[in-house]
């Protein structure tokens, strides 16, 4: 079973995507942040509702948790389309693309999520639906076996990746569209916590949303999980308020410390300190340590300690940075100190 960690950026459950829909902004007007996304998506919408055209297809990528499903939604409720969603790994057939294909009627959205994951042959099959709006759909095998050419309808394809750079050349050119999405100020997160409280019915100050938005590790995602579980013990321990004290003794009953990081976050930089004398060490031997899964560590914990200056990547492996040592109120060792406080 894969960790569930509270302030992963990725989906803990169907269920939380669930509640996450009921927290969506409908319009562009209420999305907060990515203010250039939003700026060149508005420009390009306007423009296909003057042209009477489908949007062209358009890629958005970065880190999970984001916005990027958001976007679509809010995409097809600007050109009144209807949306239709999958991802990567659930089209394995080109027949299960096919139908979904075939269904779409003109103007509507076609959206993809981990569009990265795709097998081969589906994304092969989707260059003529892309460019062409047709399919060549083979029936039979052998001597039997005969190529259709099926007409669609003028659809819009987007699809959304954490990993632009796993997508294949030819996929990536027939987007029209590239929308960039990057990690959010405390300011903006703050503005998201306060709509979901507004929506949710929290009774929550703007000091104690800017509590929760500094640990939100820059994703709305993880700002409104964290909101749930504030307002929970809110409701339990002070009558539904959520102060800044109240949310600083929520987070810390989860493990949830002043910038973010939790015990795998923290036990982490502290194997490097403590048993590997601040590095470098090895990815596997941290695993080991640790007794954690590499793709664990790397996918779902250095991330955020890169983006945030705690560690570094050398050929050698990963080693602390002295903001690490900070955080943890640690002393570097001496013959390093000079090279992580001078940098």
């Amino acid at each position: 079973m894969p960790r569930e960690r509270l302030v992963s950026p990725e989906l803990i459950s169907n269920e939380e995507e669930s509640f996450n829909r009921t927290l969506r902004p409908p319009t562009l007007a209420e999305y907060v942040g990515q203010k250039k996304v939003v700026e060149k998506l508005n420009i390009a919408l306007e423009a296909a509702r003057k042209r009477g055209d489908p949007l062209e297809h358009a890629l958005f990528f970065g880190p999970p948790g984001l916005g990027k499903t958001t976007l679509a939604y809010i995409i097809a409720n600007a050109m009144g389309s209807r949306i239709t969603t999958t991802s990567g790994p659930a089209l394995e057939r080109t027949g299960d693309l096919m139908g979904i294909l075939t269904n779409l009627h003109e103007g509507d959205i076609l959206f993809i999520d981990e569009i990265h994951r795709l097998p081969i042959n589906i994304e092969e099959f989707l260059y003529p639906a892309m460019e062409d709006f047709k399919v060549d759909f083979v029936v039979d095998k052998g001597m039997f076996a005969k190529t259709i050419n099926v007409p669609l309808k003028r659809f819009t394809l987007l699809g959304a990746t954490t990993r632009a750079g796993s997508l294949s050349a030819p996929l990536r050119n027939r987007f029209g569209l590239f929308y960039h999405l990057e990690f959010y100020g405390v300011d903006d997160l703050r503005q998201i916590i306060m709509r979901s409280g507004q929506i949710l019915g929290a009774k929550i100050d703007e000091a104690g949303a800017a509590e929760i938005a500094r640990r939100a590790r820059g994703t709305p995602r993880v700002a409104n999980r964290l909101l749930r579980r504030v307002r929970d013990f809110a409701e339990v321990k002070a009558g539904g308020e959520i102060t800044p004290q109240i949310a600083r003794d929520a987070l810390k009953l989860e493990g949830v410390d002043e910038v973010g990081m939790d015990d795998l976050d923290r036990n982490f930089l502290s194997a490097i300190i403590r048993i590997y004398n601040g590095g470098p060490v090895g990815v596997e031997a941290l695993s080991a340590t640790l007794n954690e899964e590499v793709d664990t560590l790397v996918d779902m914990v250095e991330p955020f300690l890169l983006q945030q200056g705690f560690i570094s990547r050398t050929k050698s492996g990963r080693k602390a940075n002295g903001p690490a040592y900070q955080h943890l109120n640690l002393s570097p060792p001496a013959t390093d100190s000079r090279t992580l406080f001078d940098s």
